[in-house]
C-alpha cells in the first residue's frame, strides 16, 4: 500500500469516495453519484475502519439492488483496468474497492458461483482476501476447487488470493473453518510461482501453520526442495520467511534447515546493557562473541517486558546474522528504543531482563532498571 497514509486516509477521503461514485455513474446511468457521495459522507467519519467498509457497501447496495445476478454486470462494468500485470510485488491495489467485496458477501453468499466470478475480477483491482473467507467457510469444497483452478490464473493477484484467502490466521480476516492441511495442495501448486507477491503469501501461510504444526511445515519445505520446481534462491528465501516464528522459539530442526547449529561452539565474552534506562530512551546492547572452531551465528535478543501486574512477558528481536571466524572476537552493538507511546503495549517501570539467544539457545542475560523520564 502507499507509504505515509493510514488505511483510513487511503480508503475514506472524499476524493476516493467521489472516484468510486464516478466509476459507477459511468457504468450505469441510473446510479446517482451525488446521492451516493452525500449518503456515504453523512456517517463515514464517525465510523471505525471495518464499519466504514460496511457502510460504503450499504450505500452502494442502496442503488445496486437485487442479488448478484442483477447488480453484477454493473459492478463489473464499473471496475477500472486491472492492476499492472508487469509488476511482481507490493501492488495491493486501491483500498476504495474493499467495499465491493463486502457487497458481494452481503448479497451473494448463497449464490457462490457468480459471486466467485466477481471476486476473481475485483481482486485484480484490490485484494479480496477478506471477502473470499465467508465463501470458503460456507462452501469449502466448491471454493477449494475454484482456488485450485485459480492457481494457474494469468493474474498473479488471483494466484495470491488462493494462498492469502485460505490462510488460517489472516490479520483482520474471518477465521477459516478448514482442516489445517486442506489448503496444502494449493500451496503445492503455488510454491513454484515466479512472482514474489505469491511466494511471500505462501511463506506467510506456512508461518501461520507452524504455530501449531511445525513438523508439517518443515516436511513440506523439504518436499518442495526435493521437487526442484522453485529456484534454489527463492525457495531459500521462502524457507527463511516461513520459519521465522520457529526460529524465534529456537526450533532446532528449523535452525538446522537454515544452516545454524544449536550445538555450535560459540562463547559469549560480553553481553552488557546499562544498569538504568528511562522510558522513551534507547537501550544499548553490547556483545562480544568468539568461536574456537568457527561458526554461523543467528543472534536474537529476548526483551522481557514488565506488564501492569508485574509479570514479565518475552518478545524476540533480531540482532544479527554473522559468520564467526575461528578464534576471532566479533563485537556487535544494537540499540532498542523503549517507546513510551506504543499503540499495542505500555511500558512499566521496574526491573527488566534481556537475554541473548544464539542459534536458538539463550547463552547470556542481563538486567536493567526501567525508569520514568
Amino acid at each position: 500500500m502507499a507509504q505515509g497514509f493510514s488505511l483510513k486516509d487511503q480508503l475514506f477521503n472524499i476524493e476516493k469516495v467521489r472516484y468510486l461514485a464516478g466509476l459507477f455513474a459511468d457504468a450505469d446511468a441510473a446510479f446517482d453519484a451525488e446521492v451516493f457521495e452525500r449518503q456515504v459522507m453523512e456517517q463515514l467519519l464517525d465510523l471505525e475502519l471495518k464499519q466504514r467498509i460496511n457502510w460504503i457497501a450499504d450505500c452502494l447496495g442502496a442503488q445496486l439492488t437485487g442479488p448478484v445476478a442483477d447488480f453484477g454486470p454493473v459492478l463489473r462494468a464499473a471496475l477500472p483496468s486491472p492492476l499492472d500485470p508487469n509488476l511482481t510485488d507490493d501492488d495491493f491495489g486501491d483500498f476504495i474497492f474493499a467495499p465491493l467485496g463486502e457487497l458481494v458477501v452481503m448479497r451473494g453468499l448463497e449464490t457462490p458461483e457468480p459471486s466467485l466470478d466477481l471476486i476473481e475480477e475485483i481482486t485484480q483491482r484490490f485484494s479480496m482476501e477478506w471477502a473470499i473467507r465467508p465463501f470458503l467457510n460456507r462452501w469449502p469444497d466448491l471454493v477449494l476447487a475454484r482456488m485450485q483452478h485459480w492457481t494457474t490464473h494469468p493474474s498473479y493477484h488471483v494466484r495470491r488470493l488462493v494462498s492469502e484467502g485460505s490462510r488460517p490466521r489472516l490479520p483482520w480476516g474471518q477465521s477459516v473453518d478448514l482442516d489445517i492441511a486442506a489448503p496444502l495442495p494449493l500451496l503445492d501448486a503455488l510454491q513454484g510461482d515466479s512472482t514474489r507477491y505469491v511466494t511471500r503469501s505462501v511463506a506467510n501461510h506456512l508461518n501461520d501453520i507452524s504455530k501449531k504444526h511445525p513438523e508439517l511445515v518443515m516436511d513440506r519445505l523439504d518436499q518442495w526442495g526435493a521437487q526442484g520446481s522453485q529456484s534454489r534462491a527463492e525457495l531459500d528465501w521462502m524457507t527463511r520467511h516461513a520459519m521465522r516464528g520457529l526460529v524465534k522459539v529456537g526450533n532446532a530442526r528449523a535452525l538446522s534447515m537454515l544452516g545454524y547449529s544449536a550445538d555450535a561452539d560459540i562463547e559469549v565474552l560480553r553481553f552488557d546493557v546499562p544498569e538504568q534506562v528511562a522510558i522513551g530512551d534507547v537501550l544499548p546492547l553490547s556483545v562480544a562473541l568468539q568461536s574456537a572452531t568457527g561458526a554461523r551465528a543467528l543472534i536474537d535478543y529476548v526483551f522481557w517486558r514488565r506488564k501492569a501486574n508485574g509479570d514479565l512477558t518475552p518478545k524476540v528481536f533480531k540482532l544479527k546474522q554473522v559468520e564467526l571466524p575461528a578464534g576471532k572476537v566479533v563485537d556487535l552493538r544494537k540499540t532498542h528504543r523503549l517507546k513510551g507511546d506504543a499503540t499495542t503495549f505500555r511500558l512499566y517501570p521496574g526491573q527488566h531482563r534481556v537475554e541473548l539467544q544464539i542459534n536458538g539457545r539463550v547463552l547470556a542475560e542481563a538486567m536493567f532498571e526501567l525508569t520514568v523520564e
